[in-house]
């Protein structure tokens, strides 16, 4: 009988050992107020980290595919809003039927550029009004939107982003020219201008029939 009880009071006070052994290990596993403060800091700043990485390597990508048409935002709108701007263009364009054109449309309207090449020399008023005009239906046979100019222009600078500066000062002059006010060397800037945008639509270099030394690229 005493071997019994003894055996029972071992097993008591080996399970007190172990409950104060298990109850000392949680003790020491306890968080204090200031272990959980460094670790709710550490977290937020590993989440400021990857904020950051993303922010900058989405800013580059941008950057990337927009070129200047990114620097002429940012000048004017700052970074958040000049990159939010970007983004919605960006998706603007992705939902629009952007096709090329085929090859006999292609060659159809390089030849009707080159009359008008031709044109300004006797015309400069007429052709720069009509490359204007020829600007704008490719554009549409290649499935943008025809708006209002600075629509066009955003929706251009998402696939076109180097040209769609040369298409604004274009516009500028053309609008110029309606009210009287382009001269001749404006208008020769003018039809530079609109030929670049014209190929980079296009997709292919407008080969000019004839010579045209003043309407070369400068």
């Amino acid at each position: 009988m005493q071997t019994a009880f003894a055996e029972v009071n071992a097993r008591r006070v080996g399970g007190v050992g172990r409950t104060g052994r298990k109850q000392g290990r949680m003790e020491e596993l306890a968080m204090t107020p200031t272990t959980a403060f460094v670790i709710v800091v550490a977290l937020l700043v590993v989440v400021a980290i990857v904020w950051m990485v993303n922010a900058q390597r989405h800013s580059r990508s941008l950057r990337d595919r927009f070129g200047p048409e990114y620097d002429r935002e940012l000048n004017e709108r700052g970074r958040r809003h000049a990159e939010k701007e970007l983004d919605r263009r960006a998706r603007r364009v992705a939902e629009l039927p952007i096709r090329p054109l085929p090859e006999g449309e292609r060659d159809r309207y390089a030849e009707l550029w080159r009359a008008e090449q031709a044109r300004f020399v006797d015309d400069p008023r007429g052709a720069v009004n009509e490359a204007d005009r020829l600007v704008e239906e490719v554009m549409r046979r290649r499935g943008y939107p025809i708006g209002d100019f600075e629509q066009r222009a955003a929706d251009i600078s998402v696939d076109h982003p180097v040209v769609v500066e040369n298409y604004r000062a274009a516009h500028h002059i053309a609008t110029r020219l309606d009210r009287g006010q382009a001269a001749t060397e404006d208008l020769r800037q003018a039809m530079v201008h609109y030929r670049t945008l014209f190929e980079d639509l296009l997709e292919e270099h407008i080969v000019p029939a004839h010579d045209v030394p003043y309407l070369r690229r400068t």
